[in-house]
């Protein structure tokens, strides 16, 4: 039975998701052919309605639809689109949250065969808001924090920059007042905020954003980019190559002895736990310092036993 056409702006989202789903796929897709993928998955939307998505896709979001006239279809434009990614990563979000919606909607027992991970991730969410908004109009945030390493609580004043998100939490990266190099701040471990009438000028070479993108997790490193090569056992790459563990992450080699591949990294606390949280399935091949140290790390653990 097909689905009703949904009406909230949940269902805006998911029209948004399907039509970039069909773009991005590639074959310069037509208006028409866009339309009917909408139809095949519920939504019956007329000429305007679609071009009117396409149009606030690209308003909203930054994310550049181009009609390319020579080949009578669309394409995405990613070097003038804006933040790609943290889109696409937002669609996954909103989706995932409106189908569990629905499905909850349509029977209150739906919650009985659905396990949630239980890191507590919600606590502190309701600061999202009030956070974003104070980063967009460039006000200066304070909150008090607790520290896990000294078991204590400080207050700061904050220049906010950006949010991140990692491993389903949340995180504020910022200047401490008097500082001049970039924090981050668990938001579940703030209280207190007060978003300040003061406004700040944001430093241009403090781009948060950027070096995140340069590494894995939430801890910047000292290290340069460099090439980093790892190779997996041959079921454990399966696993890998569904889930990346860093966009810039190429195949080398994928046959019956190993899955070999490398990431363009500027290697972190993050990266080393996550080749040590893979055991005997993965070896570092390049760098060798970055082998050394994980042989080290290796030794010492076997040491405690």
């Amino acid at each position: 039975m097909r689905n009703k056409p949904h009406m909230s702006k949940h269902g805006t989202i998911r029209r948004y998701t399907l039509i970039i789903e069909k773009i991005k796929r590639g074959q310069f897709p037509s208006f028409r052919e866009i339309r009917e993928y909408l139809h095949e998955h519920g939504f019956e939307v007329g000429d305007r309605t679609l071009q009117r998505d396409i149009e606030q896709i690209r308003y909203e979001f930054g994310l550049e639809i181009t009609y390319i006239r020579n080949r009578n279809g669309y394409c995405i434009d990613y070097d003038i689109s804006v933040n790609v990614e943290s889109f696409f990563r937002f669609l996954e979000i909103v989706n995932t949250a409106e189908l569990l919606t629905e499905s909850l909607a349509e029977s209150k027992d739906s919650l009985h065969h659905i396990s949630f991970d239980t890191g507590g991730g919600l606590k502190g969410i309701e600061n999202l808001k009030p956070l974003l908004r104070a980063i967009k109009d460039k006000h200066e945030i304070t909150f008090t924090h607790h520290n896990f390493h000294t078991e204590k609580s400080r207050r700061y004043r904050l220049m906010p920059y950006l949010l991140k998100e990692y491993q389903n939490r949340w995180y504020i990266v910022g200047v401490v007042a008097g500082m001049n190099q970039l924090r981050t701040f668990g938001i579940e471990r703030i209280e207190n905020l007060h978003v300040e009438s003061i406004t700040f000028t944001p430093e241009d070479n403090l781009n948060p954003a950027e070096r995140f993108s340069e590494t894995i997790g939430l801890v910047y490193s000292e290290h340069p980019v460099e090439l980093v090569i790892l190779s997996f056992s041959p079921i454990q790459g399966k696993y890998i190559k569904t889930l990346p563990l860093h966009s810039s992450q190429t195949v080398l080699i994928d046959n019956d002895a190993e899955c070999r591949i490398s990431l363009r990294v500027a290697p972190n606390f993050e990266l080393m736990q996550q080749i040590l949280k893979h055991g005997d399935a993965i070896k570092v091949l390049e760098p060798q310092w970055l082998v050394d140290e994980i042989k080290g790390s290796l030794r010492m653990a076997l040491g405690k036993y």
